[in-house]
């Protein structure tokens, strides 16, 4: 793999991504991208691994793309450009360890694949994980916040993949956790300020919910 498939893997999800306003759209996977490209600097890894894994991290995301089996997007582009199949099983088995599993998340094996997992989660937490939330809530109609709803936590994959909630609870039910489980300690330096974004966004949320002067 060169320089080459990172540049077509960009054009490939520019287009996968173009009619998506739910926040993982292809500036998403760009940030995720930078992200993993600066953790990676700081690891023993495989570099154009990372960048590629972390561009094509989405497409093929069950919240996006019901219908798709077996990675049937990634594996698309990837056999375009003849990556071998031993290959493209890893590449898939390493995507399908980054998502978020609820109780039942577990990291990566992988270096590359615990960058990863740290990039897309450090995407999901600070003032873009705010926005984030709230641009997917509104995707899924979901309500900002209802205060008979409590958070659900410590439920598995299924539950969690289930679960309407709020965007509000959402923040509880993932979004600050993820300080917590991220792999690499350039990840958890990164994370420090946006955990503390997120608490004071919500601080400030629940006094004006309240209309607390």
């Amino acid at each position: 793999m060169n320089e080459n498939i990172i540049r077509s893997a960009k054009i490939y999800i520019k287009d996968i991504f173009q009619n998506d306003f739910s926040g993982h759209d292809y500036y998403h996977s760009i940030r995720v991208y930078n992200l993993a490209t600066h953790i990676a600097q700081h690891e023993n890894a495989d570099l154009t691994l990372v960048q590629l894994i972390a561009l094509l991290h989405d497409v093929d995301d069950y919240k996006l793309f019901a219908q798709n089996r077996n990675f049937q997007n990634t594996r698309y582009f990837l056999n375009s450009h003849n990556i071998p199949p031993s290959q493209i099983d890893i590449i898939c088995s390493i995507i399908a360890d980054i998502s978020y599993k609820e109780t039942e998340t577990r990291p990566p094996e992988s270096i590359e694949g615990k960058i990863v997992q740290d990039a897309d989660r450090l995407d999901a937490i600070g003032a873009i994980g705010i926005a984030r939330t709230f641009a997917y809530g509104g995707t899924i109609n979901r309500p900002i916040h209802n205060p008979l709803l409590t958070p659900h936590t410590d439920i598995n994959y299924a539950d969690y993949q289930n679960c309407k909630g709020t965007s509000i609870n959402h923040f509880y039910e993932k979004l600050l956790c993820l300080k917590e489980l991220l792999n690499t300690s350039e990840a958890k330096k990164i994370a420090e300020h946006r955990h503390l974004f997120m608490i004071n966004f919500l601080n400030e949320f629940f006094q004006e919910w309240d209309c607390n002067f």
